[in-house]
């Protein structure tokens, strides 16, 4: 099924056509309506279970053009995710893919985290863990919080940095 939004359709194109010949599409045009830069992030899961298959995305912007984030994002999330192996021919029309476009984070405290609402970014030195926001099993701030620090190697109970960040999310 292709989908009609068109970060999302950008998205599947690049994994299918990455996965298939390791090219990437040209950039396409995308509608005004979307910003011309922002960090995103390419999450990708399997539509017969469900489970997380790749997720890779950048927290501000790095390339020229939303388009070319979202092309390099779904490259990485396919092929780099270090948790998984690299996805392959035979599974790609089981695959589900979501982008994320985030907002400029902003620094937070947990009383103001809502993990329905609000991705959560965490620092300490320079280590750094990203939670993106409305993540099924995720019902707390405090669960929200813990996953964030161990991502990033830090201790829950340590004294870290919080900023919370929104996203629009295209499916």
């Amino acid at each position: 099924m292709t989908s009609t939004d068109p970060l999302v359709a950008l998205a599947r194109n690049t994994i299918d056509l990455y996965v298939r010949s390791h090219t990437v599409p040209a950039q396409s045009e995308l509608p005004e309506e979307l910003p011309p830069q922002a960090g995103c992030f390419v999450s990708i899961h399997t539509l017969s279970s469900g489970e997380l298959r790749g997720c890779i995305g950048t927290i501000a912007p790095t390339a020229s053009s939303l388009a070319a984030e979202v092309i390099r994002n779904a490259v990485a999330a396919a092929t780099e995710d270090p948790r998984f192996p690299a996805i392959g021919v035979a599974e790609l029309d089981d695959l589900e893919v979501s982008v994320d476009v985030l907002f400029a984070p902003e620094p937070a405290t947990q009383n103001e985290l809502d993990p329905k609402t609000y991705g959560v970014i965490v620092t300490q030195d320079w280590r750094r863990g990203l939670l993106l926001p409305d993540l099924e099993g995720v019902e707390s701030s405090t669960e929200q919080l813990r996953i964030a620090c161990l991502k990033a190697g830090i201790d829950p109970t340590s004294r870290y940095e919080i900023e919370r960040f929104r996203v629009v999310r295209h499916v």
